[in-house]
């Protein structure tokens, strides 16, 4: 073998090995770069409203980069699979290459031992009609192998070139998302430390009253939703599915958030509503914004238990509709699975994963 088709395999294992490292959780990679800081700021008489805002904030740009982190993540699998598929398909297909040109070296070696002339050419030294014919036959038949073995050589170098390509694509996409988790990760983890700390400078006389002042806007919100009669005559009638996702769902209540997760100790927003619809027997997007943009969108008036609810401009948390204007979701770090009010947040629309 040669020393280019050694280096081809030797590229193609190192590109499994490498795949392997860069999917092993714990892995660690180079700073993605700086990112900037976020500022977190407490006025003097400590406004709870205000605060609350920053709060508010500070959450949901984590929500968003967690969305971001998990949608990198999902993409690296799946061109991790793909790069090492390709990798095999490249080691499969030089081993197919190399049996070919040694049956091509053998075809040479066996003219070689004849004397070097060419069949045409021994036809017209024999006196033997019959062996004129029969050589002729071998001819024909030696012609038709060749140009089969030159036609094969030819697509296993097509196809290897092709594979050698694919996965050198593949790779760089694997690197480019790695870069953009990473990146993600570093803003949800900035973000939560600047949330927390915000937190943590209060009194425990001012976190009871944030909460309090966090409840009553819950409340109004919710009233006010109630009030616009979005719900009058909305039925709540759920397909078995949806039951199912329900069902999963609402029995993680309790559980707590951690970003990135999709249980079964812990959940996102979004690892929670997957989740619940995969033990439905229903497959859908991983992410909240994946969620809003692949799946069927109903009407809000015309939504069902099982249905999810994506909240904010950038659709960046969902909730699962269990009847009774409530949602079942994952709210936020420091928070649990729990049940609230359906139009206490911000409603971009509502999505149905399957009938």
């Amino acid at each position: 073998m040669g020393s280019g088709k050694r280096g081809l395999i030797t590229a193609a294992v190192a590109v499994v090995c490498a795949v392997t490292v860069l999917t092993t959780p714990g892995t660690a990679f180079a700073d993605p770069g700086p990112t900037p800081a976020p500022t977190v700021t407490v006025t003097p008489d400590k406004d709870l409203e205000a605060v609350r805002d920053q709060l508010d904030r500070l959450y949901r740009e984590a929500a968003a980069a967690t969305d971001a982190y998990n949608a990198a993540e999902e993409q690296a699998e799946q061109q991790s699979a793909q790069v090492v598929e390709l990798a095999k398909k490249i080691v499969e297909g030089q081993e197919e290459l190399d049996d070919l040109e040694a049956r091509a070296a053998a075809s040479a070696r066996a003219q070689y031992r004849t004397g070097g002339l060419p069949d045409e050419a021994k036809l017209m030294l024999s006196d033997d009609p019959q062996e004129f014919l029969d050589g002729a036959g071998r001819v024909l038949q030696g012609q038709r192998a060749t140009k089969g073995l030159l036609g094969e050589m030819k697509r296993a170098h097509a196809a290897l070139k092709t594979y050698a390509a694919d996965a050198s694509e593949q790779w760089e996409q694997l690197e480019a998302n790695r870069a953009a988790k990473a990146a993600a990760r570093k803003t949800v983890e900035q973000r939560i430390a600047a949330a927390e700390k915000l937190e943590s400078e209060l009194e425990k006389e001012e976190k009871e009253r944030l909460a309090r002042l966090e409840r009553e806007a819950a409340q109004r919100a919710q009233s006010a939703w109630l009030d616009s009669g979005v719900l009058d005559g909305i039925g709540e009638e759920a397909t078995e599915r949806g039951e199912k996702a329900v069902r999963y769902a609402t029995a993680q209540i309790g559980k707590p958030y951690v970003w990135g997760a999709e249980g079964p100790e812990s959940f996102d927003c979004s690892g929670l509503t997957s989740q619940a619809w995969a033990s439905a027997g229903q497959g859908i997007p991983r992410t909240s914004q994946e969620q809003w943009r692949q799946l069927e969108r109903v009407a809000v008036e015309d939504m069902r238990p099982g249905d999810l609810i994506i909240y904010f401009d950038d659709a960046s948390h969902v909730g699962m509709y269990v009847g009774d204007g409530k949602v079942v979701h994952a709210p936020r770090p420091g928070r649990t699975v729990t049940v609230a009010g359906a139009g206490t947040m911000p409603i971009l629309g509502v999505v149905r994963p399957g009938e």
